[in-house]
């Protein structure tokens, strides 16, 4: 893994940390149950770290985006070079950072499983959703 690259409030790594991680095959009775976790993570300002890249983490993003709560959001692939607009208000409110633990120019299979095992190793707790039908 190459040295970190950072973006946003690094003081969110301090705070109890909840991983998400889901797969991109997940069951649509899974999906509102994910919905339902994400709202109330979000209603009670809890730090999500996750690399929100499935359908289903997207989803997620979206939903946290909406509340105050910090949000921790690792990249399996170089940092951005331009901000994309939905996260720009979220770093500039110190709610959101971002950390790029691969100089890849785009995820792989391999650079996603070493980032999901630093957001498991870095987490305090986890919320995980595998293959489910």
């Amino acid at each position: 893994m190459k040295e970190l690259e950072y973006l946003g409030n690094k003081d969110l790594l301090k705070l109890p940390k909840t991983a998400f991680l889901a797969s991109n095959t997940i069951s649509s009775e899974t999906v509102l149950r994910c919905y339902d976790w994400a709202t109330e993570m979000r209603n009670q300002g809890k730090c999500v770290i996750s690399g929100f890249s499935s359908k289903l983490e997207k989803d997620v993003l979206h939903f946290l985006l909406k509340g105050q709560q910090p949000i921790i959001m690792v990249l399996a692939r170089r940092m951005y070079k331009v901000l994309p607009d939905e996260l720009k208000e979220a770093v500039e409110n110190n709610k959101l950072l971002i950390i790029s633990i691969s100089n890849a120019t785009r995820q792989s299979r391999a650079t996603a499983m070493t980032r999901n095992k630093y957001v498991c190793d870095i987490a305090d707790e986890a919320f995980i959703l595998t293959n489910s039908h």
